[in-house]
């Protein structure tokens, strides 16, 4: 019987092997997909600004964005005049 339990060792080892290659594989996939998104994210925010400046107004801030403070205000003119 001991035949069987190397056969049955090599099957699992190999078992393994291809669970740990197929998840690397996806995991591979989902760090690129994330990649894609922070690109697109940033070229929506380009285009964000890009739009902003040609329209004269100020563009509002991506909710997805971070990189903005949402509590900065503008600053108002002052009515010294």
């Amino acid at each position: 019987m001991d035949g069987q339990d190397s056969g049955d060792t090599k099957q699992s080892t190999a078992d393994m092997t291809q669970f740990v290659q197929t998840l690397l594989q996806q995991m591979n996939a989902l760090d690129e997909m994330g990649e894609r998104i922070n690109e697109l994210e940033q070229s929506i925010n380009d285009l964000r600004t890009e739009m902003g400046a040609e329209g004269g107004g100020s563009p509002s801030p991506s909710p997805l964005s971070t990189s903005k403070k949402p509590d900065a205000k503008p600053e108002e003119p002052s009515s010294a005049e």
